[in-house]
């Protein structure tokens, strides 16, 4: 294992791998002047006052004093170069040395790789089978929460019934959830266990508790097109609780309103209730023509103010949905159709090292054999945005990332705040010490490709490629942006860790092995061996074989710890 790294060529300090104390010779015959803690820099050169940093190849920021060989460098010696709106210009470098024509993407591979999916009706491609509520309101999120309480319960009950054990449903071949004899024949059998309470069982018909004789061969809604014993695919039901829908104006509203659409029409859910209270800004009718045409078996609606008990009726809404949802079965479906979301948070030093470069890596593997990746948190490419733009794969995705860029450092200068007022006092204990510093970084993760989208916050995917979507750095809410920009899965690398989930499935993958020994509660793949015997080939294909499995219905540890968050941008004012 190495002590002490140079990324680049050109860097004139290297990130020590591991805590260096005074008096050591970490490299060649340079000797440590004073400690440096692990993922932070060592000065490799002298670097006289107002000097450039060099690291990742690029200036990280200006030291204030002059600083020796050996020297520890960080933010008492180190300053940002960074100013406020630049101007760009375009000078395409094409990742694989010559300008593809039209950008177009490789096929390599397309066959090579499948997951095991649920194709929707409308020919979307999920990786879970879940039910969503969605409030529109924050008024209703305890309502939303209760029945998603009591029908995870009654889901948990009826599947057991059906023989699998209670929160563990049976896998089939691929990961498929089945129940003991399903199929569109299946049925409880009757005057046994099977049912709980064998003859007055609520079986998911037509979304109604319905009791049936004892004696009967079939439960009612059973057949082809149901979800037969209680929905043994669906794999939960999730309430998205948020403090908006109401007293809001403006942008805010329109934020509120695109990113509660966009999670209705995500594949990952099998059926979405729509909870509303009545008289929000936001409310059911409002939010209709945002959603479009919709699949009324998939998407039902509910609106507290109108029903006697909100809770008990969205009870039997949500049994008709497992009813409906519980019919979709895994099957195999290309990589090409998978949509990665790309993020980072808790950064330290080694993250630019090793957990952005391999998922920059897994990202160009899964755009070569035709898939999608988002990359966001704008905030964090300021420093390093210059190569983002300079891999867009013609001029107008230039110029779309040029006021991706602009807008939010406009968006600063509005409340009066610095641009670069960033990194995180996290981040800074882990060896970060300057924005240029975390962005380099951070845009890691977007691999080589070429970018093919630039996406406005609350937009949906619809280019295959690497994407660049607008969102702030603030882990909740651009996680919740990339599922609701169409993300199945986000890969989320951290080197503090932290527990916090999102709408879709999140990988944690730490940047170091320290933090995936200590939190292995939280940390899903340790990226931390590439800083020690591992290579980076090797860690790809294990990453993109884990994602593989995590799309086929492998849970992750936020999954398995039952958290689910959600989001929404703010910015305005509230009434």
């Amino acid at each position: 294992m190495q002590d002490i790294i140079r990324i680049h060529e050109k860097d004139n300090v290297a990130v020590a791998l591991r805590d260096i104390a005074a008096g050591e010779r970490p490299w060649g015959e340079i000797m440590a002047a004073e400690p440096i803690p692990a993922g932070h820099k060592m000065a490799i050169c002298h670097i006289p006052a107002g000097g450039q940093v060099i690291k990742y190849g690029h200036c990280i920021g200006m030291v204030k004093e002059p600083v020796p060989p050996g020297a520890w460098v960080h933010t008492h010696n180190l300053e940002t170069a960074l100013g406020d709106l630049l101007e760009y210009e375009y000078r395409p470098v094409w990742a694989d040395g010559e300008k593809r024509a039209g950008g177009e993407l490789s096929d390599t591979g397309k066959a090579g790789y499948v997951f095991e999916g649920f194709r929707r009706r409308d020919g979307k491609t999920g990786v879970r089978n879940e039910i969503w509520i969605i409030p529109t309101v924050g008024c209703v999120n305890n309502v939303a929460a209760a029945i998603a309480r009591q029908a995870n319960e009654w889901l948990a009950d009826f599947r057991h019934a059906c023989g699998s054990p209670k929160g563990s449903p049976k896998q089939g071949p691929g990961g498929a959830e089945i129940c003991s004899g399903a199929g569109a024949e299946a049925r409880p059998e009757v005057g046994a266990e099977a049912c709980p309470g064998a003859g007055v069982e609520t079986c998911p018909g037509a979304g109604v508790e319905t009791c049936f004789e004892a004696g009967t061969e079939t439960c009612p809604g059973a057949g082809p097109g149901s979800g037969l014993c209680g929905g043994c695919t669906v794999e939960e039901v999730i309430a998205f609780p948020h403090p908006y829908g109401c007293s809001q104006m403006g942008e805010d509203q329109e934020y509120t309103r695109k990113i509660l659409t966009n999670l209705v029409k995500h594949p990952n859910a099998g059926g979405v209730l729509v909870l509303g209270l009545g008289c929000e800004n936001s409310n059911i009718h409002v939010l209709k023509p945002y959603i479009g045409a919709f699949d009324a078996d998939r998407v039902k609606f509910l609106e507290a103010q109108e029903c006697g008990d909100e809770v008990a009726r969205g009870l039997e809404i949500v049994k008709g949905l497992v009813s409906y949802a519980g019919a979709f079965q895994r099957e195999p479906i290309s990589v090409s159709e998978l949509v990665i979301g790309l993020k980072c948070g808790g950064s330290d030093g080694l993250s630019g090292i090793t957990a952005n470069p391999l998922v920059g890596h897994f990202s160009d593997k899964l755009i070569a054999a035709g898939g999608t990746t988002i990359l966001t948190e704008v905030p964090e490419m300021f420093g390093a945005e210059t190569i983002l733009m300079n891999r867009c794969a013609n001029e107008e995705l230039f110029e779309r990332t040029v006021m991706l860029i602009n807008d939010f450092k406009n968006y600063y200068k509005s409340h009066g705040q610095t641009i670069y007022e960033n990194p995180s006092p996290g981040n800074k204990k882990g060896g970060i010490s300057t924005l240029e510093d975390k962005s380099l970084g951070c845009t890691q993760k977007s691999g080589s490709a070429l970018v093919q989208g630039v996406l406005p916050y609350g937009g949906i995917v619809e280019e295959k490629g690497l994407n660049l979507l607008s969102a702030p750095g603030n882990d909740l809410v651009a996680a919740t942006a990339l599922a609701a920009a169409g993300a199945h899965i986000v890969l989320f690398t951290t080197g503090r860790g932290t527990p916090f989930a999102s709408p879709v499935p999140t990988v944690k993958i730490s940047t170091n092995s320290g933090l995936a020994q200590k939190k292995s509660n939280w940390i899903d793949f340790n990226a931390g061996v590439l800083a020690e015997e591992s290579g980076m080939e090797r860690e790809t294909e294990a990453l993109f074989d884990y994602v593989l499995e995590v799309a086929s219905g492998r849970k992750v540890s936020s999954e398995e710890a039952g958290y689910h968050d959600m989001a929404i941008f703010k910015q305005g004012v509230t009434l």
